[in-house]
């Protein structure tokens, strides 16, 4: 049976009878939107809702998209993902110059019986940095580079919620090495991290975050030559002109910690720290510790730069924080900040 989340008339965004893509409001409900839609189409797949019946349309419909493909995960069938293509009817008031032509969207992990138990080994994979070998991250890699060989990078946007967001971030990061910058719209994406944003002393927490950089700095030197740090460096700060939109808030335990992340990174710039900063901005001491078959994982979740949007009204309780439908609630009150790599 399908519950409200499901029903686009029921829950949601209202009021955007046209779409300003200058507008960061307009753009983040959208995009937001679309998300959801990938949601609701493998709900839809499950609860075997076809035609007439489907609940999933509305939510890309109803800003003038078109569903161009689907994403579908080899090792059970369920959809994890789709491809949007913008194609607002010749009345529309949209102002498309300044939008997306196409829209790859991840869902994250859904409590339905039929993808469960994959989305949840896709969790796990996440925690151990090892998302990038899954076969629904190659997959996910894979139509994206397709994509952007045939429209280009700059018509070609990403999002994702949770685990999509997860995939998403790997999708830009791999566009990135090869020089092409995705915009990409990553909403509570998770970091791994003890969480630091329930201490309410602001002078404790800073003294933690300068000790966790201090730390990871220590380990990196003690477990890297001077060359692969070297290489290490070249290859992070590559990816710094990439600026990923990330949106996160302080109640949801499972993407806070970028919060914490940026702030260490520009704590240690504003202390003239930099060559501290360089090092520990790229590394996590479970990738220096914990690492497979000898060898140190880049982990996968960190990024030089970013565009950080922080909610800083979000619901109470974490279900309803790490929700997508969070980010098109009028009661939003947002807190951007755009973080860059010093190179």
């Amino acid at each position: 049976m399908a519950t409200k989340d499901q029903i686009f008339h029921l829950s949601g965004p209202s009021g955007l009878t046209g779409i300003n893509w200058k507008n960061a409001d307009h753009v983040r409900k959208v995009v937001a939107s679309l998300v959801q839609g990938a949601y609701v189409l493998e709900q839809d797949r499950q609860g075997k809702r076809e035609g007439s019946q489907a609940l999933a349309p509305p939510w890309w419909e109803t800003f003038g998209f078109q569903l161009k493909r689907i994403l579908v995960e080899k090792a059970d069938s369920s959809i994890f993902g789709a491809i949007f293509e913008y194609k607002p009817p010749p009345s529309s008031c949209n102002h498309s110059a300044d939008g997306p032509r196409f829209v790859v969207a991840f869902r994250g992990t859904l409590i339905e019986d039929e993808s469960f138990v994959q989305d949840i080994q896709m969790d796990l994979q996440f925690f151990r940095n090892e998302l990038h070998s899954s076969s629904r991250c190659e997959t996910a890699m894979q139509a994206v580079e397709n994509l952007v060989a045939t429209a280009g990078d700059s018509r070609v946007w990403l999002a994702g919620h949770s685990l999509g967001s997860a995939i998403a971030l790997l999708a830009g990061k791999n566009m990135a090495k090869k020089g092409l910058k995705l915009e990409s719209f990553l909403f509570n994406p998770p970091y791994v991290s003890a969480p630091i944003e329930s201490i309410k002393s602001q002078k404790l927490k800073r003294a933690i975050q300068v000790g966790i950089c201090a730390a990871t700095f220590v380990g990196a030197l003690a477990n890297r030559s001077v060359e692969e740090l070297s290489q290490s460096t070249d290859s992070f700060a590559a990816l710094s002109r990439w600026v990923p939109r990330l949106f996160v808030n302080e109640v949801d335990y499972v993407s806070s910690g970028y919060i914490s992340y940026f702030e260490r990174q520009a704590g240690m710039q504003n202390m003239g720290a930099r060559a501290i900063q360089r090092v520990a901005s790229q590394h996590t001491l479970g990738s220096l510790f914990l690492s497979e078959n000898g060898t140190q994982a880049e982990p996968l979740h960190l990024i030089p730069s970013a565009d950080l949007t922080i909610n800083s009204n979000p619901p109470k309780e974490f279900v309803k924080a790490h929700a997508i439908c969070e980010w098109w609630n009028p009661d939003l009150k947002l807190q951007s900040k755009v973080y860059k790599y010093d190179n």
